[in-house]
C-alpha cells in the first residue's frame, strides 16, 4: 500500500487500534481524519496529536454516515483512503438474554459492525475509483476465522466483514483502489469494556507489524494468534473455538 502523500478516514479513530493507526499514518507523512462517537475521547486524541481533523460520528446511524461521507467529500475532497476500524463487542449467553425488551442493544453490535463498514464502502468505493490511488482497510478479526463463542455476534460480523471484503477486492480489481483486510488478535484495548483485553498483544506492536505489512504490499494481514487463524484446517478451528469456550464460558454464566 502506498503510506506516503494520502488523505486518510478512520472511523474509531479516538482511541485503541484506530488512534495507533492514525499515529503511524501522520508519522508516514498523511494528512488523517478521525471520527468517533465522543467528542471528549476526539479532544483526547487531537491533545495527543495536534494534526488529527476530528469528527463527531455515530457509525451505527445511517444519517451519520451519510453526513460524514457528504462532509469529508466535501471539506477534505482529497480525501483517498478509508478505515473502516469502529466496533462494538458484546458477550453474552443466548439463555440470559431478553432480545423482546433488549435487541436494539444487540443490533447496535450489527450496526457498527457490518451496516457501516459495508455502507462506508459502498459510498466511498465510487468516489475513489475517479482517483489516481485509494484505498479501502477493512478491520475484521482473528474470530472470524475462529469464533469466540461468548461473542456470538461480535464473531459471526466479523466474519462477514471477511466475506465482504474479498468480494470488494475482486470487484475492485480493475480500479486504483487496494482493498485490505486486517485481522487482529487479541489487542490490548478497551473493546468490550476496560480490562477484557489485558493479556492481548500490545497495541503498538500489533500496529508496527500492521504497517510492516502495509509497506510490504499485503492484502491480507493478520499477527500472532490471528494470523495463524487465517490458515488453519476446519478441524483445528473446530478444537480452537471449543478450547476458548471451555477456559471462557465461566466469565458469562
Amino acid at each position: 500500500m502506498k503510506l506516503l502523500g494520502n488523505t486518510v478516514l478512520i472511523t474509531g479513530g479516538a482511541a485503541g487500534i484506530g488512534l495507533a493507526f492514525a499515529e503511524r499514518f501522520i508519522k508516514a507523512g498523511n494528512k488523517v481524519i478521525v471520527c468517533g462517537r465522543r467528542e471528549t475521547k476526539l479532544q483526547e486524541a487531537k491533545d495527543k496529536y495536534p494534526e488529527l481533523i476530528t469528527r463527531v460520528c455515530d457509525v451505527t446511524k445511517e444519517s451519520d454516515r451519510i453526513a460524514l461521507f457528504n462532509w469529508v467529500t466535501s471539506e477534505h475532497s482529497d480525501v483517498n483512503v478509508l478505515v473502516n476500524n469502529a466496533g462494538i463487542q458484546q458477550r453474552y449467553h443466548v439463555l440470559k438474554t431478553n432480545v423482546i425488551e433488549d435487541w436494539s442493544y444487540y443490533s447496535q453490535e450489527i450496526a457498527s459492525n457490518i451496516e457501516a463498514p459495508f455502507h462506508f464502502c459502498m459510498l466511498f468505493a465510487p468516489y475513489f475509483a475517479k482517483k489516481d490511488y485509494g484505498a479501502i482497510l477493512n478491520i475484521s478479526s482473528g474470530l472470524a476465522f475462529t469464533p469466540m463463542a461468548i461473542a456470538p455476534i461480535y464473531s459471526a460480523t466479523k466474519a462477514a466483514v471477511l466475506s465482504f471484503t474479498m468480494s470488494l477486492r475482486h470487484q475492485l480489481e480493475d480500479t486504483a483502489i487496494e482493498v485490505v483486510e486486517v485481522a487482529p488478535p487479541a489487542v490490548n484495548t478497551d473493546l468490550g469494556g476496560v480490562g477484557l483485553h489485558t493479556f492481548g498483544t500490545p497495541v503498538d506492536e500489533f500496529a508496527d507489524a500492521i504497517f510492516k505489512g502495509l509497506e510490504a504490499g499485503k492484502s491480507e494481514i493478520g499477527y500472532a494468534r490471528s494470523e495463524k487463524a487465517m490458515r488453519m484446517s476446519r478441524d483445528e478451528i473446530d478444537e480452537t473455538v471449543k478450547g476458548m469456550y471451555t477456559i471462557m464460558k465461566d466469565t458469562i454464566l
